[in-house]
């Protein structure tokens, strides 16, 4: 598992390797979730499922196309982070964290 980010705004990422394909894991903030899913081929074909009112795709999407990038295989990025009544800010916060998650994949 790695992290990024501190107390609230602390993120992790779970990775399982498949014999063909890497599933992520995204968690963080006061409340871990699903908020959507982001699968991409090695073809370059993407697939998404968002839940009504979140905005988790906005980093799930990166992380899936960048694991599939690096190695070459399907990938499904999901999960979701959640911090309660979030300002701007607070977002902003989160998905930079979640982006530093990339650079460890």
């Amino acid at each position: 598992m790695i992290t990024a980010g501190e107390g609230k705004y602390m993120v992790w990422l779970k990775r399982q390797d498949l014999d063909r394909g890497l599933v992520l894991m995204l968690g963080g903030g006061e409340r871990s979730h699903i908020g959507g899913a982001a699968y991409v081929t090695s073809e370059g074909e993407e697939d998404t499922m968002a839940m009504d009112g979140h905005r988790d795709l906005e980093v799930l999407l990166p992380l899936a196309r960048a694991a599939c990038g690096k190695y070459n295989v399907p990938v499904l990025a999901t999960g979701g982070v959640h911090v309660e009544n979030a300002t701007e800010e607070e977002i902003r916060i989160l998905v930079n964290n979640c982006r530093e998650l990339i650079k460890c994949i």
